[in-house]
């Protein structure tokens, strides 16, 4: 099986936030889990979507939903580990995007794991992929965007 290589330019990341690893996120190899990065990544989402103003679920039922994650680890985290988590976006096209991570560790600079999330906007009433809001866009113009009809 081929080896997932995720490299993102360095010019993509928008925001940062700092995460700790807990005592309840270490597994059986005494190092954080999968399923604990997996949240962890999630939270960095949630609060970088935030401080962008973007809300996961917008009053008409449209939101984002995730489509896929992948992640490569490149060291061991430990209990109570600082982790720095840059975050950007990239790779627009109609529908949505990739929201894509670097994890590091402040203490000793180590790269910890790179991930890419994609995303679609998606309305829960009917229950439909639908574009891109333009707001969203308007608020990455940087990213390159796409405007492909047959995605």
């Amino acid at each position: 099986m081929a080896r997932l290589t995720l490299e993102f330019p360095e010019d993509q990341y928008l925001y940062s936030t700092q995460l700790t690893v807990r005592v309840t996120d270490i597994n059986g190899a005494n190092h954080l889990g999968n399923d604990s990065m997996i949240s962890m990544i999630s939270e960095a989402r949630a609060r970088f979507l935030f401080e962008f103003g973007i809300e996961e679920t917008q009053g008409d039922g449209t939101g984002i939903i995730v489509t896929d994650l992948a992640t490569t680890y490149k060291t061991e985290a430990h209990a109570r580990d600082q982790l720095l988590f840059e975050v950007g976006v990239m790779d627009f096209n109609k529908y949505g995007g990739d929201i894509t991570f670097r994890i590091t560790r402040p203490r000793d600079g180590a790269l910890v794991a790179m991930a890419k999330s994609g995303f679609v906007f998606f309305n829960y009433r009917s229950k439909k992929v639908v574009p891109m809001p333009e707001l969203f866009h308007r608020k990455f113009a940087k990213v390159n965007w796409i405007d492909n009809k047959s995605n």
